[in-house]
């Protein structure tokens, strides 16, 4: 998932014929005839005009744009931009195919992947496929999403208080009201249905009869909807960090709620071990008492930190993405102790768990609001099932304030969703026997295991490798993992482990 505190109608690989039953039927003519028979083969047959990405970019790193209908049953209608990438295959003869990224999200731009320098992948992966990097629709470069949301609208980090709720409920509306007033009938075809749809566009204009993709967080969802939509055209696919496809989008937000309170357990018994250094408690009891002692006195008193209040609701919120990290969370709480018993003020928070695997850069010129747009769009538009009661959620975050006391609120308050207009068709039931890699660390707060074993069971041809003590958010290329080897032999032979692995990671890792 991506947030900035967050940050089937297709079914077969079938499209002409789904889309020509999707069409209205066209006036007869010659060349009615062939868009009745292939409706999208304006979009198939483009040519891309590819050019340099940037000046401080590598000269072989080429961006292009793609138009895509923004509706696909009505492929004649209005049409957008998805700008693309590509780092051509350091090894011709060795070719395979295209590799497609994506970082996560939904509101990740993904057009920097191929060069960017938090993604090392291995050069025998680089030799066989050219590496092609995208702004989903809707976001980054690719016609992006705007609704004019304010920074404290764009703010969904809000923890359910009783006397608050109402605010939180108005919030919530306001935000679903601005982006239907700004956006109109766009914002119900940003789905990661019509995000795959244009993944399958781009192979075609492409000359690939597949693809293979590599996808971290949210995009091991997008990963498997293009499984299931287009069997056919799926390759080489390696899921890092899934989700499970039953949890779009509401059970995501908890699930991530019950992975931050295992973060946090592990947290402090990491830390009791070292009490010396950081005098937070010499027994994990002791550390969590005194992290919740200090939460309950910056929300009497909320601590300065760097000119900015922080109750203790804030700080459960940055601290819950820190805690796998453990030595940059102790060292966190005990500035910020020091802070409220001193009366002076904490430095500003510096460093955090990015919320994605890898952070990539979009365009200066995209509305400012449009992580925050593109990824409500996404997460309203693909699921029917939010619920439209403001007192469901008020029963949920009470219910889940007391089941999961770090997080449980945050996650279970009431999401714009509840007054976000339908997406455009239902959300895709995964469950195919694609031939996938899925990745995934034992302790990853984000995306919790859980989640990643509930996609192994719905890819039936899939096999899984858990980084046993395996930390944070992300694994392969992300710093060195026992799980890389896998992820690498099966990018460059197919080959896929004969049975679900555990490995244990590195040690000295945090």
């Amino acid at each position: 998932m991506r947030n900035k505190h967050i940050a089937s109608l297709l079914t077969a690989g079938a499209a002409a014929t789904l889309l020509s039953a999707l069409t209205p039927a066209p006036a007869f003519s010659a060349s009615s005839a062939t868009e009745a028979k292939d409706p999208l083969r304006q979009y198939t047959q483009q040519n891309l005009r590819w050019q340099r990405c940037d000046a401080e970019s590598p000269a072989a790193f080429q961006c292009a744009t793609l138009k895509v209908p923004l509706d696909y049953s009505r492929p004649g209608g209005r049409k957008i931009d998805v700008a693309v990438s590509r780092l051509r295959a350091s090894d011709p003869e060795k070719r395979r195919g295209v590799l497609l990224l994506n970082p996560g999200g939904p509101g990740g731009p993904g057009l920097s992947l191929p060069v960017d320098p938090n993604l090392s992948l291995p050069q025998e992966v680089k030799g066989r496929y050219d590496l092609i990097g995208f702004d989903p629709r809707g976001i980054g470069q690719s016609s992006p999403a705007g609704c004019g949301l304010t920074d404290d609208e764009q703010n969904d980090e809000r923890p359910y208080k009783a006397a608050t709720f109402a605010k939180d409920v108005a919030w919530a509306r306001t935000v679903a009201d601005k982006c239907q007033a700004k956006m109109g009938d766009t914002l119900r075809h940003l789905t990661t249905r019509n995000t795959a749809r244009d993944m399958d566009v781009l192979r075609a204009v492409l000359g690939e009869r597949k693809i293979s993709y590599l996808g971290y967080s949210y995009g091991t969802y997008l990963g498997a909807v293009y499984t299931q939509m287009f069997p056919q055209r799926a390759d080489r696919f390696v899921l890092d960090s899934a989700t499970d496809p039953a949890w779009v989008w509401r059970g995501m937000f908890q699930g991530m709620a019950e992975g931050a309170e295992h973060a946090f357990t592990r947290w402090t018994e990491w830390t009791a071990r070292r009490h010396t250094t950081y005098h937070l408690g010499a027994t994990p009891a002791e550390v969590r008492k005194t992290f919740w002692k200090l939460v309950a006195r910056a929300d009497r008193d909320p601590v300065d930190s760097g000119g900015s209040s922080l109750s203790g609701a804030d700080i459960r919120s940055e601290l819950r993405g820190m805690f796998p990290h453990a030595q940059s969370a102790a060292e966190r709480v005990a500035e910020l102790k020091k802070a409220a018993e001193s009366g002076k003020p904490a430095p500003a928070a510096t460093t955090g768990a990015a919320p994605d695997a890898v952070a990539a850069a979009s365009a200066d010129d995209v509305p400012p609001d449009n992580n925050a747009a593109s990824a409500w769009a996404v997460l309203c538009a693909d699921s029917r099932t939010w619920p439209r009661d403001p007192e469901q959620y008020r029963r949920d975050a009470v219910r889940d304030k007391a089941r999961y006391p770090l997080y449980g609120d945050f996650a279970s308050n009431i999401k714009p969703c509840a007054f976000w207009k339908q997406g455009s068709e239902p959300a895709t039931t995964v469950n195919n026997k694609a031939d996938v890699l899925i990745l995934q660390n034992q302790w990853d707060p984000q995306t919790p295991l859980p989640g990643a074993q509930g996609m192994h069971r719905v890819l039936h041809g899939s096999r899984m490798v858990t980084v046993a003590g395996g930390e944070g958010h992300g694994v392969y290329g992300l710093g060195g993992s026992c799980a890389d080897k896998s992820a690498t032999t099966y990018l460059t032979t197919g080959r896929l482990p004969a049975e679900d692995l555990t490995c244990r990671t590195p040690s000295g890792r945090k």
